[in-house]
């Protein structure tokens, strides 16, 4: 019984995040471009920091160019074809 009221409880915060979220996006959503912008550079900088590194380490830099070329044109690709 502990453990269904714990859940329960935590269970009730969910619709209060959801009106939260949704008047937030509601206000701020002159601003939603350039966070979305920001996040994006955000994983960008994860990205060329660590994995691209760790993929050009073991003599194999000409295989992950071309890998990373790929799935960029493949997402591009995706992303104009399905808007």
């Amino acid at each position: 019984m502990k453990a269904i009221g714990i859940a329960t409880f935590t269970g009730l915060v969910e619709p209060v995040g959801g009106l939260l979220g949704g008047a937030s996006v509601s206000v701020f959503h002159p601003v939603l471009p350039f966070g979305m912008a920001f996040a994006a550079g955000a994983i960008l900088f994860v990205i060329s920091d660590e994995i691209i590194p760790e993929t050009h380490a073991k003599g194999r830099s000409r295989l992950a160019t071309f890998g990373i070329i790929f799935g960029f044109v493949v997402m591009m690709t995706l992303d104009n074809l399905l808007g």
